[in-house]
């Protein structure tokens, strides 16, 4: 048995929203076991062009992504919701290991079961190289987006 992991479908305006950020400040903590947490233990994900199901699956993805994937920054937007789905939009910022910058612009839609742990998970990402002087997102190292850090819409993004 799993803790439920508010807020709970349905979803309003309000707590999708909420659901959006505690989300972002998860993958923002770059820990994979405990991301790994949010999703129902039999998760389906579409990554791109990896298929992943269950939570272990999930962890070992989220460890190699964060190796790969340094200075990792990443900001998601609602885009819509209904009572157990959302969708949203994101950008995230990263370094790569010969020191190259990018940033990956993706959606996502969302499942979510009775307790609100996400059951699905498809995400289509695209990675656009960036100067480093091009660079948006900016707090600390692994950690929450602050809250007077502008969003995707904000930045024009």
């Amino acid at each position: 048995m799993t803790d439920p992991r508010p807020p709970l479908p349905p979803f309003t305006a309000a707590t999708a929203m909420q659901k959006v950020r505690a989300a972002e400040d998860g993958w923002n903590g770059r820990d994979p076991a405990r991301v790994a947490t949010a999703y129902t233990p039999d998760s389906v994900w579409r990554n791109r062009d990896v298929f992943l199901t269950g939570r272990a699956a999930i962890e070992a993805f989220l460890t190699d992504k964060w190796v790969r994937e340094q200075e990792y920054r990443l900001i998601k937007e609602l885009w819509a919701f209904t009572d157990d789905r959302i969708a949203v939009r994101f950008a995230y910022e990263w370094q790569d290991g010969a020191g190259r910058w990018f940033r990956s612009y993706g959606n996502e839609n969302w499942a979510f079961d009775a307790d609100g742990l996400m059951r699905e998970r498809h995400a289509s990402i695209n990675d656009v190289a960036i100067a480093p002087g091009d660079r948006l997102f900016h707090w600390d190292r692994a950690g929450v987006r602050p809250a007077d850090h502008p969003g995707l819409t904000d930045l024009g993004l």
